[in-house]
Formats: C-alpha cells, sequence, structure tokens
C-alpha cells in the first residue's frame, strides 16, 4: 500500500508531537490526575505545562487515528461506512476526554460535577431533541444498513453518492461535485439506487415512411456492434423493445441498456450516438421538425 506524500507527513508530524508530548509528561511528574476529592486547587506553572502537552497529545493522538484509517480504502460499503462513523466519533470522544481529563489535572473533582448537574443535563438533552434524533437515527441507519458510504442515493429530490456517514450528519456528492450536507434524522424516503438493477434508456424517432420490418432486421447485429464499442460501461448488448409511441411527425422506438447505477447517463449518451450513427447506415435518417406551407393559387389570383 503506497503512502501519499502529505499523508506521510502527517504521519511523521503526529508521532513527533506524541513523542514531545510523553517527554513533557514525564518531566511533569507525567498526566497526574490529581485529587478527585480536592475542589480546585491552585493552578501552578506545572499543572498548565500538563494541560496543554495533554490536549496537544490527544489530538495527535486523534489525528493519528484518522490518517491511519484514510489509508484504509475497502472496496465494501458497508466497511466504509464503518470507517466513516468511527472517524466522526473518535472527534466526539476526544473533545469529551480533553474536557473531563483537562478539569482533572486542573484539580477539579469531575464526578461530583457530573453529578450537580444531571438536572441541567437532562434541561439541555430535551432542548438538544434535534440532535439526539440525528445520534439515534444514524445508529439505526448503521445496523439496519439502509445506505452505505459509496451508495449512490436520491433524498428529496437531490441525487447523489454518499460520500461521508457521521454521528450526525451524512454528506452526498452529485455528479457536479455539488455536496449537500443532511442531518440524519432527515435521511428519510431514501431511494437507495445502488440496491436496484439500473437502466439507461434512449428513445429515438425514425419517420413514418420507414420500412419498419427492414430496419428491425439489422437492428441485432447494430446492438452486438455498440456492445463491443462500449463494453466498459454497458454490461450487456442494449436490447431493443419495440414501438414506443406514435408521435405526430415520427415513430418512437426505444432501447434500453444495462449499466451500473453511476454510468445511468453516460451510458444514455452512448447508446444515443451510437443510435443516430447506427441508423444512418442502414439508411434511416432521424426526423426533425419541419413545417409544410401550401398555396391556394385561387386565392392568390383573387
Amino acid at each position: 500500500m503506497k503512502l501519499k506524500k502529505s499523508v506521510l507527513v502527517r504521519l511523521i508530524v503526529c508521532v513527533v508531537m506524541l513523542f514531545v508530548v510523553l517527554g513533557i509528561g514525564s518531566a511533569t511528574d507525567g498526566f497526574g490526575f490529581g485529587s478527585l476529592g480536592d475542589a480546585i486547587s491552585e493552578v501552578s506553572w506545572s499543572r498548565v505545562l500538563r494541560l496543554f502537552a495533554m490536549i496537544f497529545g490527544v489530538i495527535a493522538f486523534t489525528t493519528l487515528v484518522e490518517v491511519i484509517l484514510g489509508l484504509f480504502q475497502p472496496e465494501n460499503h458497508r466497511a466504509r461506512s464503518i470507517l466513516s462513523i468511527f472517524s466522526s466519533l473518535i472527534k466526539y470522544v476526544a473533545a469529551i476526554v480533553i474536557l473531563c481529563w483537562g478539569l482533572t489535572i486542573l484539580g477539579v473533582n469531575v464526578s461530583t460535577i457530573v453529578a450537580s448537574v444531571g438536572i441541567l443535563a437532562l434541561i439541555i438533552g430535551f432542548s438538544a431533541e434535534s440532535l439526539i434524533a440525528d445520534v439515534v437515527t444514524g445508529t439505526f441507519m448503521l445496523f439496519e444498513n439502509q445506505y452505505n458510504v459509496g451508495d449512490i442515493v436520491e433524498v428529496g429530490g437531490f441525487r447523489g453518492t454518499v460520500t461521508n456517514i457521521g454521528i450526525r450528519t451524512t454528506c452526498i456528492t452529485d455528479m457536479g461535485g455539488n455536496v449537500k450536507i443532511v442531518n440524519n434524522s432527515a435521511m428519510q424516503n431514501i431511494l437507495n439506487r445502488s440496491d436496484m438493477p439500473s437502466r439507461s434508456v434512449s428513445d429515438i424517432a425514425v419517420p413514418y415512411g420507414t420500412d419498419l420490418a427492414k430496419l428491425e432486421a439489422g437492428i441485432p447485429k447494430l446492438m452486438e456492434e455498440i456492445f463491443a464499442a462500449n463494453s466498459e460501461v454497458m454490461k450487456e448488448a442494449p436490447r431493443y423493445l419495440g414501438v414506443q409511441e406514435l408521435a405526430d411527425s415520427s415513430v418512437i422506438l426505444r432501447f434500453v441498456v444495462n449499466v451500473d447505477e453511476k454510468d445511468i447517463y453516460s451510458g444514455a449518451r452512448l447508446l444515443n450516438h451510437d443510435l443516430l450513427l447506427g441508423f444512418r447506415k442502414l439508411g434511416v435518417e432521424c426526423p426533425f421538425p419541419q413545417v409544410d406551407v401550401h398555396f391556394d393559387k385561387d386565392a392568390q389570383l383573387r
């Protein structure tokens, strides 16, 4: 597994930071937790130094874990989702560790504070109902395997690829590179296109005067030629379904081809292109809107 230069630099920096932090911790009598039974004691330079060393140590460790997780790019969408959620979770855990450990280093009895703010936490919990809903919904979606990183989904008319699943939000990127961030609790009525067979559709028009029987006799060979030219996108030869519509000035023929969901639009473009050229080789030109003007000679003479 080859490491990118930027990733290697981050790894080296994280390791150096960890060694520096460990050195500072040793020089200041370690990361002592202090006496949990004491109230806030007098803040000394030693405590401040240990506090900053602890903060940098946790950040360095968190960054190191994220870099290591970033080295893994599994093909399995489920595995990628678990890595994405774990990467998001570790940030929240790091913030909690810094808060609690920092207060302890300063001599604060964290256990007493936690017990005393129980009612306050309950009030905050009710006011943060949407936050809790996002976390709970994200957890259930993970266990129920509704969608994963790499899946192509459609939510509220927005279609794109799931690029990140966090504790609170999900990121969806469309083909134009636009990123939509959706709260997990708002991920409802999801259409997971990756779990469905995908077909590109092409409707092509031919004039009413076309010898349809002769044209249909040459279609099978044309389908094989189109598949041979686009086998990297198309999973099999396109299929001719028949007459789709009798329009005002043309007969609409429908063709479909099985593709991966990510190629559904490119498959349709390729099919349109090759059908147009193929029909011309078969002597059939696709019609275009025309206007016939008729003059009444008798009306002109009057």
